[in-house]
């Protein structure tokens, strides 16, 4: 593998993955790139759902935006994605997500330097292909990312994942905190009940109502719930079985304003989701629920991050919906997710 055209290149895309965890646990990976071709400009390919993250990232320069569902779906969709590339004359494509598709578009853009895993067959139409060695796959995803770019010569010590929310998005993250009357001494707490994965990673929405409460009463906290549209059947539920009020936002912001919010929040508890990722990100005190995955591999990024998991038999099972008795969040209790809030220190 001939290295010098990769650490030589000038003009870079990064053909982003599709997740929001997947995305957070891929920026140490451009921070490697970036760091040790600190003169190249750093353009990520993103699905409409992740660019705002990418955007946040200190190392990305610019983010273009794969329309698919839209403009750039189907087979002429690809064909008008690959043409607009070919107008930014890339050096090189680094190929983050494993699919073909982001192989065959990287060629047909006419881009002379391509790297990635050689996953999905793809392997011919890259000028560097990886060989994913034997475990890899039950090593945290950040590592998966990373032994990609360093078998490429990408040596850099990368930095952890860094969101830095834009300017206009903290000014309109702190006019709802305005509008809502936050009092001095008040805990700003975010929590994320859903998980887009499925009900498997869910802990149940009476237990965080409950916990909600706790934390209202005994802590003067202000809680406020954070998801997408689809999470809002979660997030009323949880709201409906409280006894205080609790503010829902899902589905009220975009991901960058949510983003903003979420860094104004003193403790942010959540299931494993990339809600769970991003807050890793910002630093911020996490307390992250983990039931049918893997914390070994997804486990979140930051030094106030703490896991909660209880060890069963059949955990992880990485199943969607859980076939048995859902012991593995049954065991996990309001009072032990409690008592560890109280050992953390909080901002305020």
């Amino acid at each position: 593998m001939n290295r010098d055209a990769l650490l030589s290149a000038k003009n870079i895309i990064i053909r982003g993955t599709n997740w929001i965890g997947d995305v957070i646990m891929s920026l140490p990976a451009v921070s490697a790139i970036k760091g040790a071709c600190p003169d190249a400009r750093i353009a990520v390919l993103a699905k409409p759902w992740v660019a705002d993250i990418y955007r946040l990232s200190p190392d990305v320069d610019e983010v273009i935006v794969f329309q698919s569902p839209g403009r750039h779906s189907g087979i002429h969709g690809k064909w008008r994605l690959a043409r607009e590339l070919r107008t930014h004359r890339f050096d090189a494509a680094i190929l983050l997500q494993n699919a073909i598709e982001a192989a065959i578009i990287a060629v047909l853009a006419g881009i002379p330097v391509r790297a990635g895993y050689n996953t999905d067959g793809r392997g011919l139409l890259l000028t560097h292909s990886v060989k994913r060695r034997k475990g890899i796959q039950h090593l945290h995803q950040t590592q998966y990312y990373l032994e990609m770019v360093r078998a490429c010569g990408f040596h850099f010590n990368p930095t952890e994942p860094v969101l830095s929310p834009a300017k206009e998005d903290l000014l309109k993250a702190n006019r709802i905190l305005d509008d809502v009357k936050i009092e001095k001494g008040e805990i700003i707490v975010g929590m994320a009940p859903g998980a887009a994965y499925g009900p498997a990673k869910m802990w149940y929405p009476d237990r965080y109502a409950a916990l909600a409460d706790m934390l209202i009463e005994r802590k003067s906290s202000r809680v406020f719930l954070f998801g997408s549209a689809s999470d809002k059947i979660q997030t009323e539920t949880v709201k409906m079985h409280a006894r205080n009020d609790l503010i829902n936002l899902a589905g009220k912001t975009t991901l960058a304003e949510a983003i903003a919010l979420m860094s104004r929040c003193d403790l942010f508890i959540t299931n494993d989701s990339g809600l769970m990722h991003i807050a890793g990100a910002l630093g911020i005190p996490l307390v992250a629920i983990f039931g049918s995955t893997n914390p070994e591999t997804t486990s979140p990024a930051g030094e106030r991050s703490v896991i909660i998991y209880k060890k069963v038999e059949c955990s992880p099972c990485l199943k969607k919906s859980c076939p048995g008795d859902f012991r593995c969040m049954d065991l996990v209790c309001t009072e032990d997710v409690y008592e560890c809030i109280e050992k953390m220190q909080l901002r305020r």
